[in-house]
């Protein structure tokens, strides 16, 4: 039998990604309902310098991966080092983030380990001490209350789904032994988009657009400039050519959660529902009175997009 909660933490360029704070204190809440430890580890160069950075969300214990072969991410490298630091502390829970990285890391981390593990998850609960774990299904058409046999058991948690919380306490920092064994993947170049653009997984406020801009963002763009919101697209949106594909939002692209979501000129496929449902409150611009979006938005305008768009660009910036 594992003890104690395990948090793979995820960073960039030095800087923890959102749902690193928010692993940790849902990991920090489990291990008071559990009575156990909570224990945070940071895999990269500079790892050293930023665990006081974790203080302030509650783990007992931080470990420190600090080596310059885990300059950038490779599966092989981060496996070996992450699989090894987690058969070391015997945990019973992992968590890690639902991010691209986390999503990766998760399902080879979970074979390694022979772990079961319960993907994209938006609720965790303790019931008879065991934890159940709720997830949607079917293009998120339910949510599905999951248990794991057997320790360590795993689970990625959706971004923006989990509240942040502070709960300082006094750290123990340990730095443990690198071994990335023999990788055999490498990164040869990284091409960057623009360093101001807001990660869609992350984003408090998406604005996107669908196959009802004909491919002209400008007011999407405007709107979300203002908003300090990101920019999202629909898959006809990416298929057409007119956003990249890191801008997806659906079941074959990026699933978020942000408190506002804007849909504009998006009818509302069931693949792309999948992708925002659990948005916090969703606005739908559509001038198609049927559009399936409507079924699903707190606050609907049936309108064209291009007069719509204005007017609440006009009136955000009387507002700010």
């Amino acid at each position: 039998m594992g003890q104690g909660i395990f948090v793979i933490t995820e960073q960039r360029e030095g800087a923890f990604r959102k749902v690193s704070y928010e692993a940790l204190s849902e990991g920090r809440r489990l291990a008071d309902v559990k009575k156990c430890g909570l224990t945070a580890i940071i895999a990269g160069p500079g790892a050293e310098k930023m665990a006081p950075t974790l203080e302030k969300y509650g783990p007992d214990k931080v470990l420190v991966a600090d080596d310059p072969l885990l300059t950038e991410y490779t599966t092989d490298a981060y496996t070996d080092v992450v699989a090894g630091a987690v058969k070391a502390q015997n945990p019973e829970l992992v968590i890690i983030g639902a991010s691209i990285l986390g999503k990766d890391l998760s399902a080879r981390l979970a074979a390694r380990l022979d772990a079961g593990l319960a993907m994209d998850c938006v609720a965790i609960r303790v019931e008879n001490s065991e934890f159940i774990f709720t997830r949607p299904m079917y293009g998120g058409k339910i949510l599905s209350d999951v248990k794991i046999d057997g320790t360590p058991k795993m689970v990625a948690i959706r971004p923006n789904v989990f509240t942040i919380s502070e709960t300082p306490r006094s750290v123990v920092l340990e730095k443990i032994t690198v071994s990335a064994g023999q990788a055999r993947t490498n990164v040869v170049e990284r091409k960057l988009e623009s360093a101001d653009k807001i990660e869609l997984t992350e984003a408090d406020i998406i604005v996107s657009g669908g196959r009802g801009t004909g491919g002209n963002f400008t007011h999407i763009e405007e709107l979300s400039k203002i908003l300090g919101a990101a920019v999202g697209a629909s898959r006809t949106a990416v298929d057409e050519g007119w956003r990249r594909h890191s801008d997806q939002v659906g079941q074959t692209g990026k699933v978020v959660s942000p408190t506002l979501y804007i849909a504009c000129g998006i009818s509302g496929a069931i693949q792309h529902l999948a992708g925002m449902s659990t948005s916090k409150f969703i606005v739908a611009i559509n001038k198609d009175p049927e559009a399936p979006i409507f079924q699903k938005a707190d606050y609907g305008v049936v309108g064209d997009l291009f007069q719509v768009l204005p007017a609440i660009i006009d009136e955000v910036k009387k507002l700010k």
